[in-house]
């Protein structure tokens, strides 16, 4: 578990990386989770997050956690890229949802990433 946190952590992408990064074009569906916490609890993927869906929310934008999309079969992906907007606000409305993204799809440490611009509503 320590393995996949650190390399969580390790992925971490700051402002404006992951722009140039390699990699091919992909279609993924998935639930917006906050990675940090997913990592420790593979039930905390927003509603079932500690505390709630605003717990999850607070721990991407405030804290600054990195987000992620979760696949049907387990498959986690960090996002990067304008899908996120400043501070993980565009992403942070979106936790919990189901959302189809579209975009680059690399490796970056072990963790894979996933750079798009935009989102598709699947579900609350």
């Amino acid at each position: 578990m320590f393995k996949l946190m650190a390399t969580i952590l390790a992925g971490v992408c700051l402002v404006g990386c992951g722009a140039s990064a390699q990699g091919k074009t992909e279609t993924v569906t998935g639930k917006v989770v906050d990675l940090v916490c997913y990592a420790r609890n593979k039930a905390n993927t927003g509603l079932d997050h500690d505390q709630g869906r605003v717990c999850a929310i607070a721990c991407i934008k405030w804290e600054g956690n990195p987000a992620g999309i979760v696949t049907a079969d387990g498959k986690a992906y960090q996002l990067t890229g304008g899908v996120l907007g400043k501070n993980n606000s565009k992403i942070a409305e979106h936790i919990a949802h189901t959302v189809t993204i579209t975009g680059n799809v690399y490796d970056k440490d072990g963790m894979a990433m996933l750079s798009a611009d935009t989102l598709t509503m699947v579900s609350k």
